[in-house]
Parts: C-alpha cells; sequence; structure tokens
C-alpha cells in the first residue's frame, strides 16, 4: 500500500501554481492544472534542472535551463532537448489537504 504525505493545503496552491517540496529528500513539485493536482520529480530529464523555477503554461512546465518541456500531469517530455519523461507521483486530496506518494 502506498504511503501519502500532506504537502500542502488546498488555499496554498490557487489554480496556475505549483509549489516545490521536499519529501524524504526527495524534491517534488507539485501543480494545481485547472482544479487538479499533479507532482512530478524535481528534475528536467535532459540536465538535471530544477523544474519548478520553471514557467508553467497550462499542463506544460518549461525547465528554466535549456527550454526542455514536460507534461506534468503525465511526466512526457514535450520537446528536445529532453527526451525521458520525469517520474510522476500519485495525488490525493482529502477534504482541504493535498497529499502526495512517492513510491519508487
Amino acid at each position: 500500500m502506498s504511503e501519502f504525505f500532506k504537502v500542502a493545503d488546498r488555499h496554498e496552491l490557487p489554480v496556475g501554481a505549483k509549489k516545490l517540496i521536499d519529501l524524504d529528500g526527495r524534491a517534488i513539485a507539485v501543480f494545481n492544472v485547472d482544479g487538479e493536482y499533479f507532482a512530478i520529480d524535481d528534475v528536467c530529464t535532459h540536465d538535471g534542472g530544477p523544474l519548478a523555477e520553471g514557467a508553467l503554461q497550462g499542463s506544460e512546465i518549461r525547465c528554466p535551463r535549456h527550454g526542455a518541456r514536460f507534461d506534468v500531469r503525465t511526466g512526457r517530455a514535450l520537446c528536445l532537448p529532453a527526451v525521458e519523461p520525469v517520474a510522476t507521483h500519485a495525488v490525493e486530496v482529502r477534504g482541504d489537504a493535498i497529499f502526495v506518494s512517492i513510491d519508487d
């Protein structure tokens, strides 16, 4: 069974917002896309850049280093220079709280 950790309250992540968290030494970026919450590793698969520092436009996050874009809903790399997807994590909303699981 997956272990979920509380990472934020819903009011902390309005639509279009992102939040960087540390879960057990792992940098995770959490996003609100049109009222749905998604979580990915905060590591660009191209060069290890910090994705949460990039611009979020709709469901796409742009790496601030070289412009690689990823779909935060699926982790899929959308353009070069990245070709590998970024790891995604299960998100649950319980009342007003947002929880993330970081199962490997």
